[in-house]
């Protein structure tokens, strides 16, 4: 066992393993270990670490360094513990071995393990830290679950539609944690321990940082992943969409009786198929005849168009061949050498290959770039394998799937910010279904993917959102009313839609969409489905659902408009330092207790208290206000003193909302 100090590095080698331990931005480290000849160079998630003076000791059988507040020390067995300024404990290598030590075991269970893979020069890795177990964690990413608080959970590390894998975590104990490893993987948070796991791979990557509040972790997190563009204006506004407008004049002709009704209206969407085959990027000329014409008229009205695009590529579109001589796109290991069968034989492009992504940019950039068209739809971002998510079976440029998968959300979304950077344009947005940490610095507007329309769904979307902006994606959104199931004449998905508009109304982005019910066809009959110039579900605008929803949803987009300056406010936040537009409440009041449990109320930037109402048929909810604060009732005027808890009557057209700090506000009804 031997200690070596390289510079502002602590290294140890022991046994064929090195482990490096250097400061990567304040109060930070990274830590790389690993089996192989090298450690590795490659920064995945991380932007360059800033400079910072680290005291290093070495001493006969142990080592430290301390970067700030925080500090890790090797133990005589070679095990890492990590400290706060305090000498409180945040973290410590779980290990039950024979070694003489105090947790002396025959269980022989290692901290870091590397169980080789026969055949491969790769591990498959665990990282064990001991359990605690007045933890709590936050972050993890985009999750399908009903927990905010994610302690006692098993987790996935893998992307899918809806599920968003950031390897993030925040915990109460004072540190943030990042797993910079894209392999398929696991972590559970249990409470004898905590396991981090990847499937294939060389080495294990983490970055901690120690702070005292989750805002300054929040801060650390985002320095060293990047930070979100500003938003642009007319993100902040309201979102029309459906699936789908099949025609530019049925599209038009939406946008314009908004503009007749006088209503807000900042986003159409033209979404799927729209194309001539996936894998040409182009608009099919029989039914978008003047793609420039369209752009123009509604720029006019003050409308941006945002174009749907797969990474999908039929095997039939012209530029299949070419791509795959090339070697653009995804290869399978076995089988067939198609990835995805959905309205065809379809093979992904290879978003980790610099040349493919340039392709793909030209394609779009000629046709529908050029046309004035400044924000894209990147939709199944995971890759999505229709439910065949066998990582095994696929290989990227950068190597195997089940090493790398992770990754591709984040070329995806490079794909489309670099290209449009090129072209001179700023504070750019993408709306995409999937993510990966780092990926906010690329103008990623996160979506939460095809969910149901159910009041469960809508649960879990509460704390998806919640989550994904705790793990560095402060751009977040939601189909409201979910995707699919919702029938249009049906009062009981009235209900649901105007809850989960309410909800929309205080989320980074409000966008409507969904594929609606009843649909006019045999939805096996894909021809009529996605072919015909009406083949779409039903219709989704604010006027579809009866005069009496109209009005409550009249009342939420009129309410954002006005709420359009607050909102600008929390991006220029997210954009300079990183913070979550919306957040837990223990977030601004980390201090109380009570906070870091309360799962069904959040804080829309720091002077907004939103307690939204998510289950069917409640009228009247409490709703707790955090200490050292007056809180007043947008509903009712009332001002109450912190550390109460108000009853508040929420009929169908409201949702309980408190202001503080001097913030004023009033539904627009």
């Amino acid at each position: 066992m031997a200690f070596l100090q390289e510079k502002n590095k602590l290294i140890y080698v022991n046994g064929g393993e090195t482990v490096q331990v250097e400061p990567w931005g304040e109060n930070s480290f990274r830590v790389r270990a690993t089996k192989t000849a090298k450690v590795s160079e490659e920064d995945w998630a991380l932007l360059p670490g800033k400079a910072c003076d680290a005291k290093i000791t070495v001493e006969e059988n142990t080592a430290s360094i301390v970067n700030g507040k925080i500090k890790a020390v090797f133990n005589e067995f070679g095990w890492l513990s990590y400290y706060n300024q305090k000498g409180e404990t945040l973290l410590e290598e779980f290990w039950r071995v024979n070694d003489g030590g105090e947790k002396t075991s025959a269980l022989a269970v290692f901290g870091r393990e590397f169980r080789s893979i026969i055949g491969s020069s790769d591990y498959k890795i665990k990282l064990r830290f001991e359990g605690r177990d007045e933890e709590k964690i936050y972050g993890l990413g985009q999750r399908q679950e009903r927990q905010l608080n994610m302690k006692g959970c098993s987790v996935e590390l893998a992307q899918r539609n809806s599920q968003a894998s950031v390897p993030f975590a925040l915990s109460n104990l004072g540190y943030g944690i990042l797993w910079n490893n894209p392999a398929i993987g696991n972590v559970t948070f249990a409470n004898n321990v905590t396991i981090w796991e990847a499937d294939c791979s060389e080495h294990i990557d983490i970055w901690i940082t120690a702070g005292d509040t989750p805002a300054e972790i929040e801060e650390a997190y985002a320095t060293a992943t990047g930070k979100t563009p500003m938003m642009p204006d007319f993100a902040t506004g309201f979102w029309q969409c459906k699936l789908r407008y099949t025609t530019q004049e049925q599209l038009l002709e939406v946008a314009r009786e908004y503009k007749r009704r006088e209503l807000p209206i900042s986003v159409i969407v033209c979404d799927f198929f729209h194309w001539t085959e996936q894998g040409e990027w182009k608009f099919d000329p029989e039914f978008w005849p003047d793609p420039k014409a369209m752009v123009d008229e509604l720029k006019e009205m003050g409308i941006e168009l945002m174009v749907s695009i797969w990474p999908t590529v039929d095997v039939n579109s012209e530029n299949y061949e070419e791509m795959r001589e090339l070697g653009y796109l995804v290869r399978s290991e076995r089988a067939t050498p198609t990835n995805m069968n959905f309205m065809g034989n379809e093979v992904f492009y290879d978003a980790m290959n610099p040349a493919a992504r340039k392709y793909v940019w030209e394609k779009a950039k000629k046709n529908y770039y050029s046309y004035g068209i400044k924000v894209f739809w990147l939709d199944e971002a995971e890759p999505d394998y229709m439910f065949h998510y066998d990582f095994d079976n696929f290989r990227y440029y950068n190597g195997p799937a089940v090493k790398v998968s992770n990754f591709y959300p984040f070329e995806y979304a490079k794909t489309f910010f670099e290209g449009m950077e090129a072209e001179g344009q700023e504070n750019i947005l993408n709306l995409i279904r999937c993510v990966w940490a780092g990926s906010q610095r690329y103008g990623t507007l996160l979506w939460s993917g095809d969910v149901h329309s159910t009041f469960e769904c809508l649960r879990r979307q509460f704390a998806a959102g919640l989550n994904t902006g705790i793990s560095g994606i402060p751009w977040w959104t939601t189909d409201i009313g979910g995707f699919t199931g919702g029938d249009i004449h049906d009062p009981k998905f009235h209900e649901l839609l105007v809850r989960w508009f309410q909800f929309g109304l205080f989320c980074p982005v409000t966008r409507l969409h969904g594929f609606r019910l009843p649909i006019d066809f045999n939805i096996s009959d894909a021809a009529k489905m996605f072919n015909e110039p009406f083949g779409s579900g039903a219709e989704n605008e604010l006027w579809s659902y009866g005069e009496d929803v109209y009005e409550m949803l009249k009342t939420c987009t009129m309410t954002r408009e006005a709420l359009r300056p607050y909102v600008k406010e929390q991006m220029r936040a997210a954009h300079e330092k990183g913070t979550p537009v919306i957040r837990p409440l223990f977030y601004d009041f980390p201090d109380q207790k009570v906070c870091w449990d309360i799962n069904d109320e959040y804080m829309f930037g720091p002077d907004i208290l939103v307690a939204p109402v998510l289950y069917e048929g409640m009228r009247k909810r409490s709703v707790y206000l955090p200490e050292g604060k007056k809180w007043k009732c947008v509903n009712t005027g009332k001002t109450y003193e912190g550390g109460t808890i108000a009853e508040c009557d929420a009929p169908l057209d409201t949702i309980p909302v408190f202001t503080t700090n001097g913030m004023e506000f009033e539904f627009v009804r």
